[in-house]
């Protein structure tokens, strides 16, 4: 009688806890259904805010054609507008010349398919880490699960003191992994360069790979990426391609998708084809052993106005490479999702620290690209460079004239500028629909709009900031 007493109490908890476990699962579904459903909604009405605008825009530009060309008029009477009205001029034709020349080169552009087992070089995977949480466990499993010879594979994680439970998240993975992984942790947090520099000094393979600890990558990833460095000997770097991890939901991850695929399969693949990609991501990127090693020590050590460089590890990399004369390559079929920010104050900070590693590496690049650094032609590299430095060189004095254009006719600089803003971002929407779905394609006339409007500062901001230190965003993950 009380065994079964005992034993109809047991069955009447575990009914409950059943319930209970039931309900909170109908409960998560149903935030989750929400959520996703009010992500939708917002999602379309900012996309046909975004449409009524440009509409409106066109509309107000063809009502206002004759007072653009009395203003027109007016400015070029004067010298100084003249002369204003010459540099656009010439930047303009400069500028669409280089398009088309992009244009063609992309074309030209074929991603290395991979090599046998046999041909593939020893790899050293470095993942440096700081406030990750559980995204550097699933970084990590997804290396190791690379279709890749293990015995060929040294994984290396190296936690860069970290505030919170990354380097607990480690030990699960190296448990998990066993002799598969290699864990660090440095004692106090030194910065992602310094993460990096223990990792290169720590790895044995022929072919370093770098990737954030907020990344995933395909089975295939890896060894795609270091394939390039067994066809052509002179490959000193291999850049990956990087797609948005978190855009289900939030729009700043959809809108940056967008961007990145331009930036990624329509830029670097057009600089491949010159055998001179300017930047190899952090994200994803492979360097042959013997380039970095050959320029290690002016890595670390690197400075800018006497200030130890904290930021810009990855461009500062690529930039030293190329100076070696070696060829720094793109793989369009070697993937990584990366999480990217999903609010306005990270998207600000992130870009800060691009736009000063910018101005930065294109001054040290200044330094070399019109010597004899290499003994293949250097041409291409050269247009790459004055094509980046003319956008920074010419960035105050529109600055200048967008500040007296707005205070002067307001109405026709919005107009104009946006209608501008409908004709480039139009490129990048059909860029984007052919290579991905059409739907997500919109998002280039949104991110075109908050662009122009909301972060047009940053550059002029990462010019007057350039010598400041800080990585800005690294600390997001501890405040969430």
């Amino acid at each position: 009688m009380e065994r079964s007493q005992k034993l109809n109490s047991k069955q009447t908890q575990n009914t409950y806890s059943n319930k209970d476990t039931l309900l909170q699962h109908c409960i998560s579904n149903t935030k989750n259904f929400i959520s996703n459903k009010t992500g939708r909604t917002w999602g379309f009405l900012v996309l046909a805010s975004t449409f009524l605008l440009m509409a409106n825009a066109v509309y107000l530009f063809y009502l206002l054609q004759s007072d653009f060309y009395d203003f027109n008029i007016q400015q070029s009477s004067s010298s100084l507008g003249m002369i204003f009205l010459a540099i656009c001029t010439g930047l303009l034709v400069f500028k669409l010349s280089f398009f088309i020349y992009t244009l063609y080169k992309y074309f030209c552009y074929k991603p290395i398919a991979s090599v046998s087992d046999e041909e593939l070089p020893t790899c050293t995977v470095i993942v440096p880490a700081y406030n990750e949480g559980k995204q550097v466990w699933d970084t990590l499993i997804s290396l190791a699960e690379s279709d890749f010879p293990e015995n060929k594979l040294q994984l290396l994680a190296i936690d860069d003191g970290s505030k919170d439970d990354t380097w607990e998240w480690m030990l699960k993975a190296k448990n998990m992994l066993g002799d598969r992984l290699e864990i660090y942790q440095q004692p106090k947090n030194k910065g992602k360069r310094h993460a990096l520099y223990h990792g290169f000094n720590q790895g044995s393979g022929e072919i370093f790979v770098t990737v954030d600890s907020d990344s995933i990558v395909n089975k295939d990833t890896i060894r795609l990426l270091v394939s390039p460095f067994v066809n052509n000997e002179k490959c000193g770097a291999v850049a990956g391609n990087i797609r948005v991890l978190n855009n289900k939901k939030a729009l700043l991850p959809k809108m940056l998708d967008v961007s990145f695929v331009l930036s990624f399969e329509f830029v670097r693949s057009a600089e491949s084809t010159l055998n001179s990609v300017l930047c190899t991501p952090g994200a994803l990127a492979a360097y042959r052993s013997s380039a970095v090693f050959a320029c290690l020590p002016e890595w670390i050590n690197q400075t800018f106005m006497g200030k130890p460089s904290d930021i810009g590890e990855d461009r500062a990399l690529t930039n030293m490479i190329l100076k070696q004369g070696k060829h720094v390559l793109f793989q369009r079929n070697a993937y990584a999702y990366t999480k990217v920010p999903e609010k306005y104050k990270g998207l600000y900070k992130m870009f800060i620290r691009w736009g000063r590693s910018n101005v930065r590496e294109n001054i040290e690049m200044s330094k070399y690209v019109f010597t004899n650094f290499k003994k293949e032609s250097k041409i291409g590299t050269r247009l790459l460079f004055l094509s980046q430095s003319s956008e920074i060189i010419m960035t105050y004095p529109f600055l200048i004239f967008m500040l007296f254009f707005v205070i002067s006719q307001p109405l026709l600089f919005i107009s104009s500028t946006l209608v501008s803003t409908l004709i480039i971002s139009t490129f990048s929407m059909l860029f984007y629909a052919k290579r991905y779905k059409v739907s997500d394609s919109f998002w280039a006339y949104t991110y075109s709009v908050l662009y122009t409007f909301g972060l047009f500062w940053i550059t002029p901001y990462a010019i007057a900031t350039a010598s400041k230190s800080g990585w800005l965003t690294r600390e997001l993950a501890v405040k969430k």
